[in-house]
C-alpha cells in the first residue's frame, strides 16, 4: 500500500485520525479498534485515541506491544510520532508490572518486576500504608482483605495488577445446561458465546475468573452468563437494572437450564427470598432510607457463599455496588455490557475491580452472521418552530437543550414514521415524560415510564411481543435489559447528554435476529445544543461500523 493511499494519520499528542473515505476504512478500522477509543465521527474523518486502559484491555486480550506499532505502520501516511511510541510502549511496561500471588494465612505477596518499579509504587503513602512486610527489593506482603483496595490503589498510580490469587469456589450447586428449551426448541452455546464463556474461564486458572463480555444487545449474554455458571458449578448472585430484567434472568435461566424454581430467589422490592442462584437489582442493593444512613441490602453480596457474581450491565454498576466489590474479590466476577463505555469516567474501576475486557465482537460481524438483525439508522435533522426559537435563545445551555429534544415538530414526523411503518412493531423512545405523554396521546398508544407498576410494565412487554400492542412509548426505564424481540423499529426523539451507552442500549432494543431489516430513527433539532450532544451520541455507533442516512425535514413536509 503506497503512503498516500494510507489512511490513517497518527499526531504527536495520541490521537489517531482515519479518513472515512478510503477503500480500505474499515480494513484500517477494524486493525485500530482492539487498541483505540473513538472520539468522533463527523463525515469524513474521525479521530480516536490511545489510553492505558485501551492498551491494557487490548493486552489482556492478548495484542501484543509489536501487534499495535505494526498495525499502525501498516495504515499510517505518515511515520509514527517517537512520543507516541514511547507512550505504547510504556503503557505495555505497565501491563503485568505487579503481580498478586496467594501468601501463607491470611496474606498476599505483590511481586513487582523490578526493585524500581516496587519503590515507585511505595511512593504512594496510601499504598504504602498496606504493607505488611517487605519481603524482597521486589515483593512485599497485604493483608488479604485488602486485595480489591490494593488493586483499587495501583490502578489510580497508573498499575494495572495482574490478580493470579484465585478465588474462593462458593457454595457448590449443580447446574447443567438444556439441549431443548421448555418450549421445546434445540439450544446450544453459538460459537462466539463459546468463545467469550473461554476466555472468561481460561481453563479455570488463576487467570481467569474476572472479566467484562462485551457483546451487542441480543446477541445472548445472558446465555454466555449461564454458560459460565455451568462451568463455576456453584451457588451464584446476579445483579441487574431493573426488575423486568430479574424476571427475565429468572425466565432464561428456568428455560435453558435444569435449575427448577426452588433454586432461583428473587430478591427486589417485591420479594426477598436468597436461593442457591438469587437475582437481584442495583437499585435494591443501593436503598437506604436517607443519604447518609447504611445500604440496607448491601449484607446480599455476603449472604451466601457465592462462588459467582454476574454484574448485567456492568457499565452502569453504581459507585456503592463497586465499593462493596472492593470487598468480595475472592469471588469469580464476570462482567456483560454492550458498551464499556462510562460516561462517570469509571472504566479504570470496573478494570480493576470487575476485570479486563475479556471478550469482545465487532456488532457488524455477528450482523453479517445473522446473529443480530441488520439495522438501518436515520438521524432527522428539523428545525425550531418559529414561536420558539426567541425563548430558546434566552435559555441556559441545559435549558435549551430540553427546549431542543421536546421541539413539538417532533410529534408530526413520529407519525409520519408510523405511518410508514404500519405494518411493523415501534417503539418510540424519549427522555422527557411531558413529550412522550403527548406522543402517546396522540397516537393513543401506551406509556410506560418510572411510575409505571412492574405488574404493568410486564403486561405491557408481553403484549407487545404478541402482537397486540403495535407501538409502545417508553421513557428511560426501557434502556437496558429489556427483551423485546419483534421490535424492529425505534423512534428515538429525545435522550440523554451525549451518551454513548444509551445509543447503544436504544439500537440494541431492536437488534434480536428477525427476517426483516430493523430501522433506528433519531430526531434532532439542527443548529441547537441537542445538535450537538447528538455528535457525541453516535461516535458508538460509528465505532461499530454503522452509518447514518441524513434526511432533513421542514415544516412543508409536515
Amino acid at each position: 500500500m503506497i503512503a498516500s493511499e494510507k489512511p490513517v494519520i497518527v499526531q504527536s499528542d495520541g490521537s489517531i485520525l482515519l479518513e472515512v473515505m478510503s477503500g480500505v476504512y474499515e480494513e484500517a478500522r477494524d486493525a485500530i479498534l482492539p487498541f483505540a477509543e473513538l472520539i468522533k465521527s463527523p463525515e469524513y474523518v474521525h479521530t480516536y485515541r490511545i489510553t492505558p486502559i485501551s492498551i491494557w484491555n487490548a493486552a489482556s486480550l492478548g495484542v501484543t506491544c509489536d501487534d499495535i506499532l505494526a498495525r499502525l505502520a501498516r495504515y499510517s501516511r505518515y511515520d509514527l510520532p517517537p512520543g507516541v511510541v514511547f507512550r505504547i510502549k510504556e503503557a505495555f511496561s505497565r501491563w503485568d508490572a505487579i503481580r498478586m500471588l496467594r501468601d501463607e494465612g491470611d496474606r498476599l505477596k505483590i511481586e513487582a518486576k523490578n526493585a524500581a518499579v516496587l519503590e515507585q509504587i511505595l511512593a504512594q503513602p496510601r499504598i504504602k500504608d498496606c504493607v505488611i512486610d517487605v519481603l524482597t527489593p521486589h515483593a512485599f506482603t497485604i493483608p488479604a482483605d485488602m486485595r480489591g483496595r490494593f488493586k483499587h490503589l495501583l490502578i489510580k498510580a497508573g498499575f494495572p495488577v495482574n490478580d493470579l490469587v484465585g478465588y474462593d469456589p462458593g457454595e457448590p450447586l449443580k447446574i447443567s445446561l438444556r439441549q431443548k428449551t421448555l418450549s421445546g426448541r434445540d439450544f446450544t452455546l453459538r460459537q462466539y458465546q463459546l468463545e467469550a464463556l473461554e476466555n472468561f474461564w481460561a481453563g479455570g486458572s488463576t487467570r481467569g475468573g474476572q472479566g467484562v463480555v462485551v457483546l451487542p444487545c441480543g446477541s445472548g449474554k445472558t446465555v454466555v452468563g449461564m454458560g459460565v455458571m455451568a462451568k463455576a458449578q456453584t451457588c451464584t448472585l446476579i445483579l441487574c437494572t431493573n426488575v423486568a430484567a430479574v424476571h427475565q434472568w429468572i425466565g432464561e435461566l428456568l428455560d435453558k437450564t435444569e435449575l427448577g424454581p426452588d433454586d432461583i430467589g428473587e430478591y427486589t422490592g417485591f420479594k426477598k427470598e436468597i436461593k442457591a442462584v438469587t437475582v437481584t437489582t442495583y437499585q435494591i442493593l443501593t436503598y437506604r432510607k436517607s443519604k447518609t444512613g447504611p445500604f440496607e441490602h448491601m449484607q446480599l453480596m455476603q449472604a451466601r457463599n457465592w462462588g459467582l457474581l454476574i454484574y448485567d450491565e456492568v457499565h452502569v454498576l453504581p459507585a456503592p455496588v463497586f465499593r462493596a466489590t472492593t470487598e468480595i474479590q475472592a469471588k469469580r466476577r464476570l462482567g456483560l455490557t454492550a458498551t464499556l463505555v462510562r460516561e462517570d469516567g469509571l472504566e479504570e474501576d470496573t478494570f480493576s475491580l470487575i476485570g479486563p475486557k475479556c471478550y469482545d465482537v465487532p456488532w457488524k460481524e455477528l450482523e453479517s452472521k445473522g446473529f443480530i438483525a441488520e439495522a438501518l439508522c436515520f438521524e432527522i435533522r428539523l428545525p425550531l418552530p418559529l414561536d420558539q426559537q426567541q425563548h430558546y435563545m434566552l435559555e441556559s445551555e441545559r435549558a435549551q437543550f430540553r427546549i431542543a429534544s421536546e421541539n413539538s415538530f417532533k410529534d408530526s414526523v413520529v407519525k409520519q414514521i408510523v405511518h410508514r411503518h404500519a405494518d411493523e412493531p415501534i417503539l418510540i423512545i424519549g427522555q422527557y415524560l411531558s413529550q412522550l405523554k403527548r406522543i402517546a396521546a396522540a397516537l393513543n398508544a401506551p406509556l410506560i415510564t418510572g411510575a409505571t407498576s412492574n405488574s404493568k410494565r410486564d403486561n405491557l412487554y408481553q403484549a407487545f411481543r404478541a402482537g397486540e400492542v403495535p407501538v409502545l412509548v417508553v421513557s428511560k426505564v426501557a434502556n437496558f435489559a429489556i427483551d423485546l424481540p419483534d421490535a424492529s423499529v425505534a423512534i428515538q426523539v429525545s435522550g440523554t447528554f451525549g451518551s454513548r451507552q444509551e445509543e447503544a442500549q436504544r439500537l440494541g432494543r431492536i437488534l434480536r435476529p428477525k427476517q426483516r431489516v430493523s430501522t433506528f430513527y433519531t430526531l434532532v433539532t439542527a443548529d441547537s445544543a441537542e445538535d450537538e450532544f447528538a455528535h457525541k451520541r453516535q461516535v458508538f455507533l460509528a465505532e461499530q461500523g454503522y452509518k447514518y442516512c441524513i434526511e432533513e425535514w421542514s415544516p412543508d413536509d409536515f
